[in-house]
């Protein structure tokens, strides 16, 4: 349950009365979310709003606002002095919404009760809308992972099409992409000097129509309906996205859309430590809004004793969208951040001494960068871990384990724990012995002190073909990562799980690697009961390879399971060891005429069981 009750006044007012006590006739900017209101540093709404009261500026939330009544909901604040903001939430709606078998979800984790229902299919797009037709003369910024990741043409998969920009349907001013405390501080300020949202057209992180024209050195992507006509063109398109995403300092993006020229300014430089530090040294409440009380918002309990350590993602995963919204480098806190963070946690009422996670879109990236800077400002490779990890990437964990041990030696903490997947190729790989030994105590240090019974790690496949077209690495190397957390474990009389996350359907994945890694989990012991099939999700070279059939950096054909039936196929073999899933593997084995798997996968062999594994994956949330 929610802790118990702040004050409302120390939360950003979400009704007209709350906005009268503060004694605000107006705000100066209202943000409408597809989110409940959290006031903590993992909920974007709560960052954007604190960010901007600290500039001084009166902002205001209005969380997943009812589209279908008298749309009170979008009137009842008024008319803001600046600007609306909108975002669909902590997530892609429609990944919210349905299953990788374009299923409806019975439940919401950004909803008080797990209530489904309470936000539309696409809210940018609805909430744009209805703001617009209100108060047209008001300007309208999109945000969050809905607008950034749908700000060129992408493949929408429950639609099974490729849909334009988000902008040519959601009557947005302007996209601010990725992490938006910057860009709209920045459109807030020039707002507040009476500056024409029409004429901000230089703003990093922003993409919108223009009447301007591209100038030399800006990349210029094939228009959405030459996309439409040639899939191939949508697959050249990826490539030069994902480059500039991953540069230092980016060119200007532009993509003609319905006869307009949508225009997309680059990312910001990483954020320095201090930037990042101020951010999350705002003053959160780190609870729900009083109007839940009463009410559990699942989100909320998973993270609500977390700590996050830093941004960005330099893994390059196939199937993740984080490098594509947070960016490549790494940006992370100082020590003494994260330890008043810390002890803010440990002041909650409801606080019982553990920290649930210490970690980041990958657990141990934590103030990991190049050796030599200047490389990394030149590099255009997607990432710095495949095929192998980079010679100019410093991956000393040194810094880390300090963190850990730091954050351990706090009188109140009883222990704490990693809930963020762990990059194992990353944690053990060295150039020099010095690198070497770091990593070795990181492990060590991992696995004795700050695993909660279970650590999670991402393998994703067996077939190192797969493996190949997801930027992970082998297989054997998991395997020898399960030694070294067995050996420690022996050695502190500990019984804990390492639990592997893996995927089914992922395109380059036939149904042959399937069977083969139901035979390689066999060998290990492992009883997979809850899994994921492959959910394509906008802007991932996965999806597209999945839309196009076409691998964008090398051209190559690369076949993909599509539908029911051919996924089906693929993910009953998480289930080799299930009774009613053996006639139908035998079945397809069979007549695929590969009576040798069939013989490795079933024949009787002496195990030793230590306990089955539950496997929960979620494509969309998950880090590595």
């Amino acid at each position: 349950m929610n802790s118990p009750e702040i004050r409302k006044e120390y939360f950003l007012p979400t009704s007209k009365d709350e906005m009268e006590r503060l004694g605000w006739d107006q705000a100066d900017i209202i943000l409408f979310s597809g989110d409940a209101y959290v006031d903590h540093p993992s909920f974007g709404t709560a960052v954007i709003g604190r960010v901007l009261q600290r500039a001084g500026f009166k902002v205001a939330i209005v969380p997943q606002p009812n589209w279908r009544d008298d749309l009170r909901d979008f009137k009842k604040l008024g008319k803001p002095r600046l600007f609306f903001g909108v975002s669909a939430g902590a997530m892609d709606s429609m990944v919210n919404h349905y299953t990788a078998n374009k299923r409806l979800r019975h439940d919401d984790a950004y909803t008080p009760g797990g209530r489904h229902g309470m936000r539309p299919d696409y809210p940018v797009i609805v909430y744009s809308k209805i703001l617009k037709e209100l108060y047209p003369d008001v300007p309208v910024i999109a945000g969050g992972i809905e607008a950034s990741l749908r700000r060129v043409s992408h493949y929408d998969y429950w639609e099974d099409r490729l849909r334009p920009s988000i902008l040519a349907d959601a009557p947005a001013d302007m996209i601010s992409y990725g992490m938006g405390e910057k860009t709209v501080l920045e459109i807030a300020s020039r707002l507040d000097k009476r500056e024409n949202i029409k004429d901000m057209t230089d703003i990093p992180q922003t993409a919108f129509f223009t009447e301007e024209k591209p100038v030399s050195g800006d990349i210029i992507l094939s228009s959405f309906e030459e996309c439409l006509k040639d899939k191939r063109l949508q697959s050249l398109n990826f490539k030069k996205i994902e480059e500039e995403s991953n540069r230092y300092n980016g060119n200007v993006i532009w993509q003609s859309t319905k006869g307009r020229m949508i225009k997309i300014n680059p990312m910001y430089p990483p954020l320095v430590e201090e930037e990042i530090d101020s951010f999350y040294n705002l003053p959160f409440t780190r609870v729900p809004h009083p109007r839940y009380k009463g009410k559990t918002i699942p989100a909320y309990e998973m993270i609500r004793h977390s700590i996050t350590l830093h941004r960005g993602c330099f893994g390059g995963c196939v199937f993740c969208t984080i490098s594509a919204h947070q960016g490549k480098f790494i940006s992370s806190r100082s020590k003494e951040s994260i330890l008043k963070e810390t002890k803010k946690v440990t002041e909650m009422a409801d606080f019982k001494g553990y920290i649930s996670d210490l970690g980041g879109p990958s657990a141990n990236m934590y103030a990991l960068r190049g050796k030599d800077e200047s490389i990394c400002k030149k590099c255009l490779r997607p990432s710095c871990l495949h095929p192998g990890v980079c010679k100019n990437l410093n991956v000393d964990h040194s810094r880390l384990t300090d963190i850990y041990q730091s954050v351990d030696r706090l009188p109140a903490i009883k222990k704490s724990f990693v809930g963020s997947g762990v990059r194992y190729d990353l944690a053990m790989a060295s150039s020099t012995e010095k690198e070497a030994k770091a990593n070795e105590r990181y492990i060590e240090e991992l696995i004795k002190n700050h695993v909660s019974g279970r650590l999670k790690v991402a393998p994703e496949h067996t077939s190192d073909k797969v493996l190949g077209i997801m930027r992970k690495p082998a297989f054997s190397l998991f395997r020898k990562f399960k030694n070294k957390f067995e050996q420690i474990n022996r050695r502190h009389n500990l019984n804990q799980q390492i639990i592997p996350y893996f995927i089914s359907s992922h395109p380059g994945c036939e149904t042959a690697d399937m069977a083969e890694l139901a035979i390689e989990t066999k060998e290990l012991d492992f009883h997979l009961e809850q899994v994921q099939d492959f959910t394509p999700t906008p802007m991932t070279l996965a999806s597209e390879i999945y839309y196009s059939g076409i691998h964008p950096y090398t051209g190559e054909k690369i076949y993909t399971a599509r539908g029911e039936l051919e996924k089906q196929k693929q993910r009953q073999f998480f289930f080799w060891y299930k009774p009613e899933f053996k006639k139908r593997i035998e079945q397809e084995l069979k007549r695929m005429g590969r009576f040798d798997l069939l013989k490795r996968l079933f024949q009787p062999r002496p195990v030793k069981r230590t306990g089955n594994v539950s496997l929960l994956h979620n494509n969309t949330n998950h880090k590595n």
